[in-house]
């Protein structure tokens, strides 16, 4: 193990210091380039898990709203209107996460439907197998499903 990899496996916090002073040097030569690039790519999974995670807490909130509708309340409202938020800051500080939105969609509707199920009572196959809306419907705050 080099020097380099020895504090990124021993002190993340401080090698992830000195990497910034390097670069910032223009000490290209003596960086981790490896790692950084590895960190740099973990950072663009990160905010990929990020919109799949926000999408599925609206697709389970957004479910329990048209299946439950005698328990919609204040608090599944709130969780609505600020995933929808969010959704909206993540897209708007990361546009190239708009072309995964359709992969992202589907994943996190596959969470949210087995959620669903456990939180509800309701038989998993009491929702509809796929994704019933799309992208802009889920985010448009005007739209609230309602039952059939």
């Amino acid at each position: 193990m080099t020097g380099k990899s020895r504090l990124y496996e021993e002190d993340f916090y401080a090698w992830a210091n000195e990497q910034a002073a390097l670069l910032r040097a223009g000490r290209l030569a003596a960086a981790d380039i490896e790692h950084i690039a590895e960190e740099i790519e973990s950072m663009g999974k990160a905010e990929k898990r990020e919109l799949i995670s926000r999408l599925a807490v609206l697709l389970l909130h957004l479910l329990k709203w048209r299946f439950q509708p005698a328990l919609q309340g204040a608090s599944w409202r709130t969780t609505i209107l600020n995933q929808r938020d969010d959704l909206a800051d993540l897209l708007a500080d990361n546009p190239s996460l708009r072309a995964q939105v359709d992969d992202s969609l589907q994943r996190a509707y596959r969470k949210a439907r087995r959620t669903a199920g456990l939180e509800t009572g309701l038989a998993e196959e009491s929702f509809p197998p796929a994704c019933p809306w799309s992208f802009d419907q889920i985010i448009d705050p005007a739209f609230w499903p309602a039952g059939d």
